[in-house]
C-alpha cells in the first residue's frame, strides 16, 4: 500500500469535514444530505488530483470496493441500517478519506504500538463474548488478527485504521446516523451497537485494496504511461 503525503492540514479538514458532515446529515433531510455528500466528494476528488498515480489507484480502488461492501452489509446482509434506509453518497468517499487518513498516521505508529492495539482489540474481544455481549467480536478480531499475519508490513496501518474508524463508529452510532443489528441476520451471534471491533470491517477493506494494488497498481502505471506518450506523441 502506497504512503500517503498529505499534510497535518489536510488531516484536520478530513477529521472536520467527516465529524461536521455526520453532525449536519442528522439535522437534515434526503435534500441535506445529498448537499452534504457533494462536499464530500469534492474534496475527495480535489485530494485525488494532487496524489502520485500509485496512491491515486489505491484510493479508487478503495472506493469501490468500500460500495460494494456497503450494499452487501447494510442493504442486503442488513447488518447495520442508516437513518434513512438508504446508503447516503458520502460514505463509499468517507472510507476512502479515512484509508488517507489511516496512511498518514501510520507513518508513526510503532510496530509495538500496534501489536499493543490488536492485542487490546483480542482480550476485549474474548472477554465481550465470553459475557454473551457481543459474540459478533471474536468473528471480526479474528479477521483483524488474520490481516496482520498475513501481509504484517500492513500491520501499522490495520491498527491506526483500526481506532480511527472505531472512533468513527462511536461517534455515528452516538449521533443515531446508523444503528447497527442487535441480532446478526441469519446468525446465532449478537453485538453491541457498535461493535467493539467494528474496525476490523476496515481493516478488511484495507487488506482487499493492499492486495488489489499488488496485482493492479503496475498495470494502471502502465497504463497511465502509455497515455502520457500518446498525449505527447501528438505534439503541439
Amino acid at each position: 500500500m502506497p504512503s500517503s503525503r498529505i499534510s497535518p492540514g489536510i488531516v484536520l479538514l478530513i477529521a472536520a469535514t467527516l465529524v461536521g458532515g455526520l453532525a449536519i446529515d442528522m439535522r437534515t433531510d434526503i435534500v441535506g444530505q445529498t448537499a452534504v455528500s457533494i462536499g464530500v466528494w469534492a474534496m475527495l476528488l480535489f485530494l485525488l488530483s494532487r496524489m502520485a498515480d500509485g496512491v491515486r489507484c489505491a484510493l479508487m480502488m478503495c472506493l469501490v470496493i468500500a460500495t460494494i461492501g456497503e450494499v452487501v452489509l447494510s442493504v442486503v446482509w442488513g447488518l447495520y441500517a442508516y437513518r434513512l434506509g438508504n446508503v447516503p453518497l458520502f460514505v463509499p468517499p468517507g472510507h476512502v478519506l479515512l484509508l488517507l487518513v489511516g496512511l498518514r498516521l501510520a507513518d508513526h505508529v510503532p510496530e509495538s504500538a500496534a501489536r499493543a492495539i490488536l492485542g487490546c482489540a483480542g482480550v476485549y474481544s474474548i472477554a465481550v463474548a465470553a459475557a454473551g455481549i457481543d459474540t459478533l467480536g471474536i468473528a471480526l478480531f479474528a479477521v483483524f488478527a488474520v490481516a496482520s499475519y498475513v501481509m504484517p508490513s500492513q500491520r501499522r496501518l490495520y491498527a491506526s485504521t483500526f481506532v480511527l474508524s472505531l472512533a468513527l463508529e462511536l461517534y455515528g452510532t452516538w449521533l443515531g446516523n446508523w444503528t447497527w443489528a442487535a441480532v446478526v441476520p441469519r446468525l446465532e451471534l449478537v453485538t453491541t451497537n457498535p461493535p467493539g471491533a467494528a474496525g476490523a470491517f476496515y481493516c478488511a477493506l484495507d487488506a482487499l485494496v493492499a492486495a488489489a494494488s499488488l496485482q493492479l497498481a503496475p498495470r494502471w502505471r502502465a497504463w497511465t504511461a502509455r497515455a502520457k506518450a500518446d498525449v505527447l506523441a501528438l505534439g503541439p
